[in-house]
């Protein structure tokens, strides 16, 4: 068994690492809700899963700096916002990400002067997704081509989702592609996935995040990786992707 802290976290939020501003994440929760299913020829309560959520909460200081918490949070946008969580920021390490609403931007100022925001973000539509850093959190490449493959143990004939977030870019487009192989390569050669392409990455849309899923029954092999194709000198960028082990609807 090996046990972690939680030492060297990382938070992004629609593209913009916020990591930095962020004092402590208080709750990170995949609820389901149980729907009543007894009958009468029950003895005890009987009860069924109905709609999957998810939440992610965490304590904010105050930084005006551009791109930081108060220019990232302050807005209460009402679109919707992707919010990944990272344990660590490893290859392989594991992520949790939600298409979101942010609910609020509350104000804290303690006896001490501290100044401190309570965000609430809640899922909209997919819930909670836990999966694995496809980067090494978030990753600066200067040239097109492959990133190093992660290794899924398995194959799996459910599909995947996955989340980008594009910090910076200098150049004028980038695409990002998730491929699989059997065996990282050596025999069976990395091919893209089908439906694990997101789409391109323009320059006026950065700072930027997306999801995006395959097909339902899409089989997804052993190794997974990026690939970065496109006009650009800089590429700041993070993908977790979520490979399915069993059916999964949205």
């Amino acid at each position: 068994m090996t046990k972690q802290s939680g030492l060297g976290d990382r938070l992004y939020v629609a593209g913009c690492d916020v990591s930095g501003d962020i004092g402590s994440v208080d709750t990170i929760s995949s609820p389901i809700a149980m729907l009543p299913g007894t009958d009468i020829t029950q003895s005890g309560t009987g009860r069924m899963h109905g709609l999957r959520d998810g939440a992610i909460d965490f304590t904010s200081y105050f930084d005006v700096a551009t791109g930081a918490s108060h220019d990232v949070f302050s807005t209460l946008p009402t679109a919707d916002r992707i919010v990944t969580y990272c344990r660590g920021a490893a290859l392989g390490s594991p992520a949790a990400s939600m298409v979101a609403k942010q609910l609020d931007y509350p104000l804290k100022r303690d006896d001490k002067g501290a100044l401190t925001f309570g965000i609430k973000t809640l899922a909209n539509r997919y819930g909670l997704e836990w999966g694995d850093q496809l980067t090494p959190g978030k990753k600066t490449v200067t040239a097109t081509g492959a990133l190093t493959g992660l290794d899924l143990a398995s194959t799996s004939n459910f599909g995947l989702q996955a989340y980008l977030h594009v910090f910076t870019m200098t150049g004028t487009d980038a695409t990002i592609v998730l491929e699989d192989s059997n065996d990282n390569g050596s025999a069976d050669a990395y091919a893209p996935v089908t439906g694990g392409g997101f789409a391109q990455v323009l320059l006026a849309d950065v700072p930027t995040a997306a999801r995006i899923q395959s097909g339902r029954t899409q089989a997804v092999k052993r190794w997974v990786r990026v690939n970065v194709s496109g006009t650009f000198t800089s590429l700041s960028f993070m993908v977790a992707v979520t490979k399915n082990r069993v059916a999964v609807n949205f």
